[in-house]
């Protein structure tokens, strides 16, 4: 199937590595250019140069939590690839252990999403495009510790473009969240819950249907679908990449 991504221009947020990084290697294998972003300078130089034997890539150093420094990123990406179609927010914080602390969730995972969106929405309007928030199952449950700072935020993001899907869909901006289950990421949070505490990664396994984590092209693929002219007509969406990991019904 072709998604419809030959020739698109798109600003992926947090992409050297994990999610992000899977989500701009599918995008170039699809024929878009891509812009990327993270904090360190030389992951960025380095991912550069690796993704761009496979297509179009820029990258600039970016501090998410620092409005100034994400817009002009946004700024620069539109300039270097000739206008923005796609617009990809994938940068998080951590869950924050003190409460002074849960500033840095809500400047990078949501100040981070309104302001680039609001610095790229001009662009992106410009024949219409695509607005992508890396969600979470994380919103959908309870735990035995209550809400956290990153499903707390996660859960403002998801909402706040959702809503973004009315106001700015009238211009003709898609806007849409891909919420991704437990996912293996190398480094990430599940490889290490693997090595330090085996029998919990066992269970979450065998709690998957599927009998295994979901992978992050897994992620990346639905993020593409989703970007693509194929895509048309979604707006408003929450999709859910889990296997089916949670137990609701949603309807």
């Amino acid at each position: 199937m072709d998604l419809g991504l030959q020739g698109k221009r798109a600003l992926v947020t947090g992409s050297t590595k994990g999610i992000g990084r899977a989500i701009v290697e599918t995008l170039l294998a699809e024929g878009a250019s891509v812009a990327i972003c993270a904090r360190n300078a030389d992951e960025v130089a380095a991912a550069v140069q690796q993704l761009g034997a496979s297509g179009t890539v820029y990258g600039s150093a970016v501090d998410a939590g620092d409005l100034a420094s994400l817009t002009a990123w946004v700024g620069a990406s539109a300039e270097q690839l000739g206008g923005i179609d796609i617009y990809v927010h994938n940068t998080s914080a951590k869950p924050q252990r003190k409460l002074d602390q849960w500033i840095n969730n809500f400047n990078i995972d949501l100040m981070a999403l309104v302001g680039g969106v609001a610095a790229a929405q001009d662009a992106l309007a410009d024949g219409g495009g695509s607005v992508i928030s890396l969600g979470t199952t994380a919103v959908g449950e309870h735990f035995a510790s209550g809400s956290g700072s990153y499903s707390a935020f996660k859960a403002a993001v998801t909402q706040w473009t959702l809503g973004q899907a009315q106001v700015l869909g009238a211009k003709g901006v898609r806007c849409n969240v891909v919420s991704p289950g437990p996912i293996m990421v190398e480094g990430g949070d599940w490889d290490m819950i693997r090595g330090a505490m085996p029998p919990f990664f066992e269970a979450t396994q065998k709690a998957h249907p599927g009998g295994e984590l979901g992978t992050v092209h897994d992620v990346a693929n639905m993020v593409a679908f989703l970007a693509g002219d194929v895509g048309k007509h979604i707006n408003g969406a929450n999709i859910t990449v889990d296997g089916g990991f949670m137990k609701r019904v949603n309807f």
